[in-house]
């Protein structure tokens, strides 16, 4: 992109008074840099993610709440983690956290466990226990 042509729209970062570095080629076809206040597409693009987001938190809390999977995966995409990231945390192997994830295993977790979940999800237990607190 040219650096004329840097996008200078209003958008989240301007609310902030905060500016984004973006790359340019400059009249001689060099790379040079420019701030930014802004995109209105990649607002739009991060607006919409985040919605997603907030849908699957949605999601996962009601089907917490029927008892269909334990507190672990919602409190996970409430953090915007994933897998990876939350074992990583918690130094146990995935396939460990996914079997947390069945209400049944939940239940039979020691409290030290519990503790290290609740740690990661800055949390107390009582709260990773029951999530209508």
């Amino acid at each position: 992109m040219k650096i004329e042509n840097i996008p200078q729209d209003i958008g989240g970062l301007a609310n902030a008074n905060m500016k984004e570095l973006c790359y340019g080629v400059d009249k001689d076809g060099n790379y040079t840099t420019k701030l930014s206040n802004g995109w209105n597409v990649k607002t739009l693009a991060l607006n919409k993610s985040l919605e997603l987001i907030d849908e699957r938190v949605a999601d996962l809390k009601q089907q917490c709440l029927a008892g269909k999977i334990s507190p672990i995966p919602y409190y996970m995409e409430l953090n915007r983690m994933d897998l990876m990231v939350l074992s990583g945390y918690m130094n146990k192997w995935q396939w460990v956290i996914k079997r947390h994830f069945k209400p049944s295993v939940f239940k039979k977790l020691s409290n030290a466990t519990l503790l290290k979940y609740a740690e990661t999800f800055k949390i107390d237990v009582n709260q990773l226990k029951d999530i209508a607190l």
